[in-house]
């Protein structure tokens, strides 16, 4: 069965964004998963063990005793810093390495039409895996800073930044500074389409998040008596460290980390809206093909 192929040059409504982001992940599903896995799966092993440890070991730092009192345990807290690091630090990995992935997997996708190439998508990611890295960081302050001033700032610099990885992927004489800069006047050419877009993406993704962490949720709240309303402290201290509670937090987090590949791709075709808006590349290059057909 020939799977059908999704054209991102295009311009697109807001119904549009939405079938084409799902339709491609729906189609490149298989192929695109086994990607990720092969580039960025030691990242993604190296994260889900350390988040392990760091709940097991975490949940040791204070002893906490009935008569005695709470005491710190500062061998569990030196064990507790040193696989927060390990967490944090692949953490970004992780998710540097699943965008750089998707979004390169997406531009071998649209120069030969429907087909990938592996090794050029592997050599690409790592390639740019520092500028990612420091778009990374521009993405974060920014946030960071509109989160501060409040809602309305966030809500329009989630849009920019959306589109900010896509941007230094598929303009590839883009520079980080350059990436970061065009994209707050890219989204200006639509806003309201790429805004509403991307916020029902971003729904769609935090619902299904929650989802998933109910069971933890439920389980905790059971281990620790709060639906009973006989809270432990014995209970409190080793709930923490239940093999069962780590696996479902594992479990959570490793879905989590490929719900993201939702946005990733949402941010790609809103960008691609966009461009195509303003540049009309996409369009150019489909009539030239005709021409070539015709003759």
């Amino acid at each position: 069965m020939i799977k059908p192929y999704i054209e991102f040059r295009k311009q697109s409504d807001f119904s549009g964004i939405l079938t084409d982001t799902f339709g491609f992940i729906r189609n490149e599903f298989k192929p695109l998963m086994k990607m990720i896995i092969n580039i960025a799966g030691p990242a993604i092993l190296v994260y889900l063990l350390s988040l392990a440890v760091y709940n097991y070991v975490a949940g040791d730092i204070f002893d906490i005793g009935v008569f005695r009192g709470t005491s710190l345990n500062s061998g569990s807290l030196v064990l507790s810093l040193l696989a927060f690091f390990v967490y944090f630090i692949s953490a970004i990995a992780t998710y540097i390495l699943l965008g750089g992935t998707v979004l390169f997997y997406i531009k071998s996708y649209n120069e030969n039409k429907g087909v990938t190439n592996y090794n050029e998508i592997k050599r690409n990611t790592y390639r740019f895996l520092g500028s990612f890295f420091g778009l990374g960081i521009l993405k974060g302050i920014t946030l960071t800073f509109a989160i501060m001033l409040c809602v309305l700032p966030v809500l329009y610099a989630m849009v920019p930044m959306a589109i900010v990885f896509s941007l230094f992927v598929f303009e590839s004489r883009n520079s980080v500074i350059d990436a970061y800069s065009k994209s707050f006047n890219l989204v200006n050419v639509d806003f309201w389409t790429a805004w509403g877009s991307y916020i029902v993406l971003f729904i769609i993704y935090y619902i299904i998040i929650v989802v998933f962490a109910l069971p933890s949720s439920i389980y905790a709240m059971i281990s620790t008596g709060i639906f009973t309303g006989e809270v432990d402290p014995a209970n409190i201290e080793s709930f923490s460290r239940d093999p069962f509670l780590i696996a479902l937090s594992v479990i959570q987090a490793f879905i989590q980390v490929f719900l993201n590949i939702i946005l990733v791709v949402g941010g790609a075709v809103i960008y691609f809206h966009l461009h195509e808006k303003t540049n009309f590349t996409g369009t150019y290059e489909r009539i030239g093909e005709i021409g070539k057909i015709e003759e």
